[in-house]
């Protein structure tokens, strides 16, 4: 008898901006992400943000020096969740809001800047109660910003 190997995953097409804006009620200047890709529900998928020098939080997060504050960096990765929640659930368009949690163990390696491609990675540990957490993590170039565990509640 032959052991069958599991059935790849499925993935989803990636939701634009567009898409993002009937899936999550931020907007801006709260809306973190651009894009939601590599979506292989229910469990995994990437959040993209093209930070650009224009972002208001740059004019004093640092004059001269322009750093993603680290919170926002943690609010892109629950948006990134809540979207993976939403999405990989058929619940788009229905106005419903993914309320973020909590965060453990959150750790900021190295700055973002203006320029800088975020790439936000969050994959689903587990789920208890309409509860889920995810590990979440920040790269930028193949290389790890930040990680934390994020929790939200559907």
């Amino acid at each position: 008898m032959t052991e069958q190997a599991p059935a790849a995953a499925a993935t989803l097409p990636d939701v634009d901006i567009k898409g993002l804006m009937r899936v999550l009620p931020h907007r801006y200047p709260m809306l973190m992400i651009d894009r939601l890709t590599r979506i292989t529900p229910p469990d995994r998928a990437t959040g993209i943000k093209a930070v650009t020098v224009n972002e208001p939080y740059f004019a004093g997060h640092f004059p001269g020096d322009p750093i993603m504050p680290g919170v926002l960096i943690v609010e892109a990765m629950a948006q990134t969740a809540a979207a993976l929640v939403i999405v990989s659930e058929g619940r788009e368009g229905k106005g419903e809001i993914v309320y973020f949690m909590g965060i453990d163990q959150a750790k900021f390696r190295r700055p973002v800047r203006p320029g800088d491609r975020l790439e936000i990675e969050v994959e689903r540990q587990r789920s208890k109660l309409g509860i889920h957490w995810f590990q979440a993590r920040a790269l930028v170039d193949g290389k790890l910003c930040a990680d934390a565990v994020v929790s939200a509640k559907a």
